[in-house]
């Protein structure tokens, strides 16, 4: 039984098999160290290197997309065109802002957002890691109006971002809603999830110059991020310029993660 959920499936890569056998994998040796069973460990398939590189935004890109957002027009005033209009400005630059995932964003209840303090309660992620992240002043601000006029569109939301069925909004809105403000305003290709790259490359490109603890800011960056592992982070030292040559360089001072500002756009 257990060498068949744990061979890698015809839809699945490497990596994503090692992923998801991960916990079963480590369980089994956990056990086997403690001579609880005799089972062997399953077949892990070979790590593959990743090849996939994100999109990195230009200042103007960022600019075109976010006004492309604010510029949203209808053709009639129904509830749902009045409410994307309200939403999208306002889900994509808290992404854009915070880094969180495209789920965490869409599943993200009214109850787990704190306007009080700008803390966002992430209570399903992936892998169900709950953890929290605080808000930049602005994008806190941004989130306080929408509820205010939200809320009188959907006195009973059970999401922060309500679709018109009281559910919340499905993967497919995203990415068709990305596309038409993308599109309408940029001629390269990027899709949604790339704000939560961006968000880690700004943070890290951020540390380069200055004599910052890497491991602490690293630490805090993978939490942030709701990493359940380190090395899940460090993946983007591939991705930002000049890090290797100052990753040596480190002090024990203490600062707090840079945060990635949304406000020019």
């Amino acid at each position: 039984m257990l060498d068949s959920w744990c061979s890698q499936r015809e839809t699945e890569a490497n990596n994503s098999c090692r992923s998801r056998i991960y916990a079963v994998v480590s369980f089994v040796r956990y056990l086997q160290k403690r001579g609880l069973t005799d089972v062997k460990t399953p077949a892990i398939p070979r790590k593959e290197a990743r090849t996939y590189i994100p999109h990195a935004f230009s200042e103007i890109e960022l600019h075109n997309f976010f006004d492309a957002c604010d510029s949203i027009t209808s053709y009639s005033e129904t509830e749902e065109q009045i409410s994307q209009k309200l939403t999208v400005p306002v889900f994509f630059r808290l992404l854009y802002s915070s880094g969180i995932r495209t789920n965490e964003a869409r599943m993200l209840r009214k109850n787990d957002v704190d306007l009080i303090h700008g803390v966002l309660n992430i209570a399903y992620s992936k892998g169900h890691d709950q953890h929290f992240i605080v808000m930049h002043d602005s994008m806190l601000e941004l989130m306080r109006e929408y509820d205010m006029v939200i809320a009188k569109m959907y006195p009973k939301r059970l999401y922060f971002f309500p679709a018109r069925n009281g559910k919340c909004h499905t993967k497919q809105w995203v990415a068709v809603n990305f596309k038409k403000m993308w599109e309408k305003r940029n001629s390269s290709s990027a899709v949604p999830y790339e704000f939560r790259h961006n968000y880690a490359i700004e943070n890290i490109n951020s540390w380069t110059d200055d004599g910052f603890d890497f491991h602490q800011k690293l630490h805090s960056l993978s939490k942030s991020m709701g990493h359940s592992v380190i090395e899940s982070t460090k993946y983007y030292y591939s991705l930002v310029p000049r890090l290797a040559d100052v990753l040596a360089e480190h002090t024990n001072e203490d600062e707090t993660i840079p945060e990635v500002r949304y406000e020019s756009y």
